[in-house]
């Protein structure tokens, strides 16, 4: 028996060994990818790729060093991508820097590789491919699309400033102006990062555009104009943008199992790594942030993560995002409108926000759920018999049987099929000017061991929506346990933000059920721990609660604030010197809430 064992464990081995020897090593130096060379690495790139599809399994290994990319010989696609498509006069086409496409079973090493972007490009693109994976890798832009400087001295009349050297910029007749690789800023998005206390806030640049600037050495510039009305201090970096969107840092769309791991993103311009429409992501070890001694404070225009109609699992482990001006994390799936219903029980839905649209959103065999989208509550669901992509803004659907008899034009469609499961643990997010995570998926939700350090609105938000962003849907199970939450919302709010836009509340009914917040350390200086709106179910408990007077703030108590709750369980929370927090519920009886605190107000 002994033997035969031995054998059967031989012979497992030997197909390791097998299917390891398989996957075939495809070296990008062989196809004229060579490292530190001022030759543009992109048409390499593409033939190693096309060598890597034609083997069905491969490891494409790049020769580590630097590489730079341009856009001008990239591989070009039209991409719709959600949150990040403005203006239809404007062309979607996209320059792409690792083009993967129809692709299955390949592994990107990039062996510490640094890919030096050039123009505005997608670092890397996941279309229709399955069994993918990105790892060591770093990606940044020669000239990021976002301009920083920093304030050495202020007065009412001058300001004297040191210019990034990233940053390009040009003064004609005493008016400055930043410019990049084919492109110019127009409209100066700005966000202000102030490094003594690890803040970033909305601002202004336009006292500086007003005023007339003079170079005093390469890079050093004072502008001297009306600065005695504004608040800028020494110290304070300004980033500035152009608000549009017309691009993401990668694009992972209509894929399956794809996993990156110790994936370096410096930079990201127009939205982060994007994912559409995909099945089972995976991001271990990713870093979204400045590269190191460089000197720079943001890392990505916008999100960092984004998942718009996915499904299976979404895992974000022991990741970082710093410097973004935007969320970090955004899950969400989309709200379609419904405008007509023909004499056949056709329906037409539209994409509502301006940002989102040119995508399919349905599949035949899908479910769906028709939503209210004042109350946000499903009034009943079906199964898609077949979906069509009428145009970039339109799709026409149609269910199996017959079409429910409250079916009518204003109401939203919801996909309940593009759902993902969701785990995010063991990540840090750091130096942003808004939210932390934003989650709306109705499948299960782990947020856990993580750190959420002075982000600038609540670090964790739960909405749904079907009239602003129409992002959906309600969440059903979500277990928020051992996270640390550090002086965030210095813009707006506290912690954690329940908040769907349901604008009609409807007794009995509740948008999100089941969230468990548990086990937390709060360090916190505003006065809202939790807020929570039409939620049924809510526990938190465990958690310790600190103030830490950041920012002087000098609040006393701390507060949890409950609107339309009901099965509300408040207790074993530990406080500090502050006090228990007062508990302000709204449209709630004292049978909705069970907690070892004293209700302070009741209405």
């Amino acid at each position: 028996m002994k033997i035969q064992h031995l054998l059967l464990a031989c012979l497992g081995l030997v197909g390791l060994q097998t299917g390891a020897f398989a996957q075939k090593i495809i070296n990008a130096a062989d196809f004229g990818v060579k490292a530190n060379s001022p030759k543009d690495a992109g048409p390499g790139i593409r033939k190693a790729i096309e060598a890597c599809k034609k083997t069905g399994k491969a490891i494409l290994v790049l020769p580590g060093g630097r590489i730079d990319i341009w856009p001008d010989n990239a591989v070009k696609r039209e991409l719709y991508i959600s949150n990040s498509t403005e203006n239809d006069t404007l062309p979607k086409i996209k320059s792409i820097a690792f083009p993967f496409e129809g692709c299955n079973n390949i592994t990107l090493d990039g062996n510490n590789t640094l890919v030096v972007l050039h123009g505005k490009m997608v670092s890397f693109a996941i279309l229709n491919s399955v069994n993918m994976k990105v790892k060591n890798i770093r990606f940044d832009y020669e000239r990021p699309t976002i301009s920083e400087l920093t304030i050495k001295s202020v007065s009412d009349t001058a300001i004297e400033t040191v210019i990034h050297q990233d940053s390009k910029y040009a003064i004609d007749s005493g008016r400055i102006s930043f410019y990049g690789e084919g492109w110019k800023v127009r409209n100066y998005h700005t966000i202000v990062f102030d490094p003594s206390r690890e803040i970033m806030r909305y601002s202004n640049f336009a006292p500086f555009l007003a005023s007339k600037a003079v170079e005093t050495t390469p890079f050093q510039v004072r502008f001297e104009g009306k600065f005695a009305k504004t608040n800028f201090r020494p110290g304070d970096v300004l980033t500035f943008r152009d608000p549009y969107r017309d691009n993401c840092g990668a694009f992972i769309s209509r894929s399956r199992n794809i996993e990156l791991e110790n994936v370096k993103m410096y930079f990201m311009h127009g939205l982060g790594i994007v994912s559409q429409f995909s099945e089972n992501i995976s991001l271990l070890k990713v870093a979204v942030a400045p590269r190191e001694n460089s000197g720079r404070i943001i890392s990505s225009f916008a999100d960092c993560f984004h998942f718009s109609g996915c499904r299976g699992l979404v895992k974000i482990d022991s990741c970082l995002t710093s410097g973004s001006h935007d969320d970090p994390v955004n899950v969400h799936g989309t709200h379609l409108q419904i405008t007509a219903i023909d004499e056949a029980k056709k329906i037409k839905v539209r994409f509502m926000h301006n940002q989102t649209y040119g995508f399919e959103a349905f599949f035949a065999g899908d479910s769906i759920a028709f939503i209210n989208p004042k109350t946000l509550m499903p009034l009943g669901k079906a199964k898609l018999k077949a979906a069509k992509l009428l145009n970039r803004r339109e799709m026409e659907l149609e269910v199996v049987g017959e079409l429910p008899s409250f079916a009518s034009t204003g109401l939203c469609i919801e996909n309940l099929t593009w759902t993902p499961e969701v785990v995010i643990r063991n990540s840090r997010f750091e130096r942003t000017n808004t939210r932390g995570l934003l989650l709306t998926t109705s499948r299960k939700v782990i947020i856990e061991n993580n750190v959420f350090h002075r982000t600038g609105m609540y670090p964790i938000l739960i909405a749904d929506d079907a009239s602003s962003w129409f992002e959906s849907g309600s969440v059903q199970d979500v277990t928020i346990r051992y996270n640390t939450f550090e002086d965030c919302g210095n813009n707006s709010g506290g912690a954690i933000n329940i908040a769907p836009e349901n604008h009609e509340l409807m007794a009995g009914n509740f948008v999100h059920r089941n969230i468990r917040i548990i086990d937390n350390t709060f360090k916190v200086y505003k006065d809202a721990v939790l807020s929570a709106r039409s939620v049924d179910n809510l526990e938190f408990s465990g958690n310790k609660i600190m103030f830490t007077n950041f920012l002087g703030s000098g609040n006393s108590k701390p507060s949890i604030n409950l609107t339309a709750c009901k099965n509300v369980v408040i207790n074993k929370n530990s406080f500090d010197a502050a006090g228990q927090p007062v508990i302000i519920t709204s449209k709630m009886t004292e049978k909705d809430l069970k907690t070892d605190l004293d209700v302070k107000l009741m209405n």
